[in-house]
Formats: C-alpha cells, structure tokens, sequence
C-alpha cells in the first residue's frame, strides 16, 4: 500500500518531501531510538537526506537493513582516519573552471547540481565545494569553448550531486546547448534518482532523451536487488524501450552487499530490467566513510566467487578511481588495491 501510494505522487513532490531527521527514520521504521547514537552529530557535517520512496522498500524493524545502513548517520563518520581524506579522487586539480571536471581524455564531467535526492553516506563528493563550481547560465560560452579548444573530447557526463534532481526544462536546455556541438557524440547521466524516486522517469524526460542527436546513456546507482522492485524496474524498462542504453554502477560496502550471493542477486534482479552490469566500485577512501570499508583480500575473494556464480555478461567490472589516472583502474588479478 506505501509503494503503490508513492507511485502516484510525482516525482517533484516526492522530491520536496524528503525525511532529514534520523529519529522520524527510525520511528518510520519501528526501530529503537538508542539507534541514533551520534546520528544527530554525524548528520550536522553531512545531512540525511533519503526519499520516503526509498524508506518504503526498507524492512520495518531491521537496524541492519541494506538499504537503511547506506543512509543512516552513524557515530564511525566522526572517527579520523589517516588514509580517508576529503578529495580521495584529487578532483581539485581536475576542476578547470566551474563545473567543468576533466579528468579523462575524451570526456569531461558536468556538474551541473549540488543537490541529490539522497545522501549516501559512503559518498566520494560528501565534502565537494559544490556552491564555488556551479555552472551559471552565462558560463556555458566559456563550456562550449572549452570542450571545443580540446577536440578529442566527444562525451560529456552530467554529474554531480544528481542531474535529475534539476527540472526537465533544465536538462533540456543543457541537451540541447551540448548537441549544437557537432564534435560529441554521447552523453552520459549518472544518477541515483531513479532507483530512490523511480518517478523521476516520466514521459517528459523519456522525450527529451530520446529525441536528442546525442546517444543517451543512463548510468543508475544501485547496490542492493531490494533497491529494485516490480516499479523500479518497470521504470528502467521504459527508457530501455525508447532505446536509452542503461548501465548501472555499484560500491562494494561492507554489511551491505559484501557477499557473493548478493552481488550475483543483484546482477540478476538488473538484468530482469534490462540494465547490464557496468561497474562494481572499491570504496573511495573518503573522510567519514571508513566503517565500509573492506581489506583487499576480503574484496579479491568476494569477486572471485562473483565470478564462479554469474555468466561473463552479467560480470561488474571491479575498478578503483585513482586520483590522477586517466581512467578507472582495474582491480581483479592486479596489484593496485
């Protein structure tokens, strides 16, 4: 009944109804209030923010529920810990003007956002300077003439905070400035929303991408099978349907999918929707987010029976962002933990 009741509110509302008070959490889900520990303190340097769409698919009275321990503050934020830094992917030096990050040959993030529609807590950004790299309506001449001075770019990758958190009037906008620009080819949208406000595809969305000249890639963030259920899926569909290519990158995070079982679940639940498996990420050793964290040995033995479970296709490559590389790196038979 609380899934079929957030499926009728649009996305906009759902948006503007977020839970940000870890005890409303709790009390949403008949759990303990000793539960909070330091979530009140952990929350005042990176907020909750979580859709109640996303609560929905939590199991009432689990503390240990997958998709719960990915955005409750919790007390191990506030440890220090030498090797988690706020900028582990060295994204300062990449950041050549505002919201431009260039940090691949032929591709350039975009971030167009600060906001998301959902703090999660293991997030590489958590302590980006978001407010000093926002892109303004008149910085785009100075975009376009970048991405022009570098002719072997030929995508861009709306990043961010979460591009569809912004209105379809300014995704529009930002298409169509893109597609003027005859040397790209593809676009790319990394996004979390769909997976925690399925509604956000909705048929005007759907129209914009698949009408654009540019090839549409839709790169969702999910970790766990119980992120994806009957509508979710069937929202994924949608822009399968209109030829939108969907990928979905992962984060291996400790007590919450750090089992074989459950990232082949996982595998299996998206290819139910049409979205191929692209990546499975290593924890980014970002400030606050330490007690996700897994020791090499633990990763390399999880993948190996990743491996063993699933077919080659519906395999996540295993990779790590290392700050100053020019791709991700891969992980699985390779030194580089």
């Amino acid at each position: 009944m609380i899934n079929y009741l957030y499926q009728e509110q649009n996305w906009q509302s759902q948006l503007s109804d977020l839970i940000t008070d870890p005890q409303e959490l709790l009390e949403l889900l008949q759990l303990p209030q000793d539960l909070l520990g330091g979530a009140h303190l952990a929350a005042q340097s990176f907020k909750l923010r979580v859709p109640r769409a996303f609560v929905a698919k939590m199991q009432v009275g689990n503390p240990f529920d997958p998709l719960l321990l990915q955005v409750l503050p919790h007390h191990l934020e506030l440890k220090e810990h030498p090797d988690f830094v706020t900028d582990p992917l060295g994204e300062e030096d990449a950041n050549q003007q505002p919201g431009v990050l260039h940090k691949y040959k032929s591709r350039f993030l975009l971030t167009l956002t600060g906001a998301c529609a959902v703090h999660c807590r293991y997030c590489f950004r958590r302590h980006f300077p978001y407010q000093e790299n926002l892109p303004k309506n008149q910085d785009w001449l100075n975009i376009k003439q970048y991405i022009e001075s570098q002719p072997e770019i030929n995508e861009v990758i709306f990043s961010g905070g979460d591009p569809l958190t912004l209105s379809n009037r300014k995704l529009g906008e930002w298409i169509e400035r893109l597609s003027s620009i005859q040397q790209l080819k593809f676009l790319r949208i990394h996004s979390r929303v769909p997976i925690v406000i399925p509604n956000r595809v909705d048929d005007e969305l759907i129209s914009i991408l698949k009408n654009s000249r540019l090839r549409i890639i839709v790169v969702v963030h999910s970790n766990h099978a119980a992120e994806l259920d009957d509508f979710t899926c069937h929202k994924l569909a949608q822009l399968i349907e209109h030829k939108i290519t969907v990928l979905n990158q992962a984060v291996l995070l400790k007590g919450v999918n750090d089992s074989a079982q459950i990232l082949s679940n996982l595998s299996y639940r998206l290819f139910d929707a049409g979205v191929m498996p692209y990546y499975l990420h290593v924890l980014d050793k970002v400030k606050g987010a330490q007690h996700f964290d897994l020791t090499p040995d633990q990763t390399e033995l999880i993948y190996k029976d990743v491996l063993a479970n699933l077919p080659g296709y519906l395999v996540p490559k295993l990779v790590r962002e290392i700050a100053g590389e020019k791709n991700k790196t891969p992980l699985f038979g390779t030194t580089n933990f």
